[in-house]
């Protein structure tokens, strides 16, 4: 109902995508984009989003909650704000960096669309819709994906290494739509990051650098936008 169902929707629009007569890096695919015409309108809409991904993690977390396991326990709670914050900078850098030029590579092979972050106007409540729909997917994806999933699947007997490999096979459908890159780059980020949780136990630092490479992305899209020639 919540990631899977937006994987099984990119798989058709990456279907829809190869059906066309231009290959893939001649055509686009925006990710934030106007929910309607009236400003004002837009901008609940967009928050409105966000609340659904906020809802969507709340659920992962209560069905856990539900078998006894608490927030401590997945590494939610706030005994360790800085080593998570700078475990979230060193898995920032190494995700960010890398996948950016793995997106151009991927792009100019023609394995992967055209990504624009953000086609909203420039109202003055964009920056902040776009920072809240970066955390609001970073909340809703890694409690989901890595707290919720590999909890369940290593409950229902999974190997850890499977476990970790379902889930980021998971994270990399719903990027589909973005292309065969999208869906690599995000199996990979999917492995680092479920392999750190794994190992350490705490979900914060994988949804504070998720946030940091979405807003990164949103904003910094935005600000560039039509300045650089690089950007496809």
């Amino acid at each position: 109902m919540t990631l899977g169902l937006s994987g099984l929707r990119s798989l058709v629009r990456l279907i829809d995508s190869l059906l066309q007569p231009t290959p893939l890096n001649q055509q686009s695919v925006a990710i934030n984009v106007p929910q309607a015409r009236a400003d004002l309108l837009d901008l609940v809409a967009q928050l409105l989003g966000v609340l659904q991904l906020a809802a969507w993690g709340g659920i992962g977390l209560y069905l856990l909650w539900r078998t006894g396991i608490k927030l401590r326990v997945i590494g939610l709670d706030g005994t360790r704000k800085l080593a998570d914050s700078l475990g979230a900078l060193g898995l920032a850098a190494i995700i960010g960096i890398p996948g950016l030029a793995f997106y151009f590579a991927a792009w100019a092979l023609g394995l992967n669309l055209a990504v624009q972050p953000s086609t909203l106007d420039n109202q003055w409540w964009m920056s902040l819709a776009l920072i809240l729909a970066a955390a609001g997917n970073a909340w809703a994806e890694e409690v989901l994906v890595v707290g919720y999933l590999i909890t369940r699947l290593q409950q229902l007997g999974w190997r850890q290494y499977t476990a970790l490999f379902a889930a980021a096979v998971l994270r990399g459908s719903y990027h589909l739509y973005q292309g065969f890159g999208g869906f690599v780059g995000n199996l990979v980020m999917g492995l680092v990051f479920g392999l750190y949780w794994q190992r350490t136990r705490r979900l914060w630092p994988l949804v504070i650098a998720h946030t940091i490479l979405d807003v990164v992305a949103f904003v910094g899209y935005t600000m560039l936008r039509g300045k650089v020639s690089w950007l496809p």
